[in-house]
Order: structure tokens, then C-alpha cells, then sequence
């Protein structure tokens, strides 16, 4: 028993310590991180199967069109989704958005919820979703698992699990609660720039050191 416990002790602190290399790194704010819960609310919402970059050409003229959750809450679905057109989804994320809006003027009088429990009641808003609001808006301990983190944290042989929810849960169990808001803040920089989809570069990884992953790059050959 004691030597599982220390084991387990142990992964703590590496987990701990890569997460706080990747911070020194990576120090730009989350793409979604839009200054307000609400904002960053919608701007998640509509990040599913899209790019943060795209929805971050749509969202000004969003909000510039619809200002307000009451704005948005009265405005047809088809004028939304106009507004958003170029993302992936954007009719049902459309129709998402309306009725989230509604949902907050009525059941939380304009505000955005800081529980869980709460965000993940409102339409087209899931666990990752709910997290990225409460660790960029609220600063309360979340983790967002998207599609980087649950990459880079499979590599690095902190999670086994094939879902989203379940890999959130051991990530829960493995890292301290003091570094859980700067895990997708990093790990979606870390992800984009060097821990890729397909071939990582390994041999510019800042964390390799402690990454579990057997088939790690070598810089390719010089070409003469």
C-alpha cells in the first residue's frame, strides 16, 4: 500500500512539473478565454469541430449584431446562424445559442452559473465547454479535455480512457487541483506547436523527458 500511494505521489509532482514547464512556455491566454463568462461561454460553444481561429473571425460580428443574451434570445435561428455560417455545425450551434440565451435571462437572470452542475444544463454546453468557462472566466479548478489534451496527455501516458469525460476524470485523480486551470491553456499551445496530430516534434519537446510516448521524432535529416 505504501509503495502505491508514494507511486502515485510521485506521478503527482511529474504531472505538476510538466504542466508548470509547458506554463513557462507557453504564456499567451486561451484562444477562447474572451474576457467574460459569457463570452467565453458562446465562443466555446461554438468552437465544437472548429478551429478556434475560425470562430474567432465569426464572434465579433456575432456580438456586434446580437450585443446582448436578449438580442440573441429574441433573433430568428436563421439570422444567427447567418452570422456563423462558416463553421462547422453552425445550424444547430445557431439554434444552441438562442435557446442558451433564454435559458440565462430566465433560470439565471442574465448571469452565467459557476458550477458544473449548472453549465452543463444549458443547450450545447458540455463538460468541456463548462470547465473552459470556469477556469478562464471564473479561475475555479477545471480541466478542459479537447482534442489536444487528450492527445498530448495519451503521449504522455497520464490517461488510458477513450472518451473525453473519462480522460477528465483520471486527470482529476493524477494532477494536483492547483495546476488544473493551466492544463488546456498549455497544452492547446503546446499542441498546435509542437505536440501535432499525426507526427510530433519531439525533438523540440520542452517535457520529453517525462513523456511515455514510444515512437518520438528525430529532426529530420539536413539536406544538402
Amino acid at each position: 500500500m505504501m509503495g502505491k500511494k508514494t507511486t502515485r505521489q510521485g506521478d503527482a509532482k511529474i504531472a505538476a512539473k510538466v504542466v508548470t514547464i509547458l506554463g513557462k512556455k507557453y504564456t499567451e491566454k486561451g484562444m477562447v478565454d474572451m474576457g467574460s463568462a459569457e463570452d467565453t461561454l458562446i465562443a466555446t460553444l461554438l468552437s465544437a469541430r472548429t478551429t478556434d481561429v475560425q470562430v474567432l473571425r465569426v464572434y465579433p460580428g456575432l456580438r456586434k449584431t446580437f450585443p446582448t443574451l436578449q438580442a440573441l434570445s429574441e433573433a430568428p435561428v436563421n439570422k444567427i446562424a447567418n452570422k456563423i455560417s462558416s463553421i462547422g455545425l453552425y445550424r444547430n450551434k445557431a439554434k444552441a445559442i438562442k435557446n442558451l440565451a433564454r435559458q440565462l435571462l430566465t433560470e439565471f437572470h442574465g448571469g452565467v452559473p459557476k458550477t458544473i452542475e449548472e453549465l452543463i444544463r444549458l443547450p450545447g454546453v458540455g463538460r468541456k465547454t463548462a470547465s473552459c468557462v470556469l477556469a478562464y472566466a471564473y479561475k475555479i479548478p477545471a480541466i478542459a479535455v479537447d482534442t489536444h489534451v487528450f492527445r498530448i496527455v495519451h503521449r504522455l501516458g497520464w490517461a488510458k480512457e477513450k472518451t473525453a469525460d473519462k480522460v477528465e476524470q483520471e486527470l482529476r485523480a493524477l494532477v494536483p487541483v492547483s495546476h488544473w486551470i493551466e492544463i488546456n491553456r498549455t497544452m492547446v499551445q503546446f499542441g498546435r506547436d509542437i505536440c501535432k496530430p499525426g507526427k510530433p516534434q519531439c525533438y523540440r519537446c520542452p517535457i520529453a523527458l517525462y513523456c511515455g510516448y514510444p515512437h518520438k521524432t528525430l529532426p529530420p535529416a539536413n539536406v544538402s
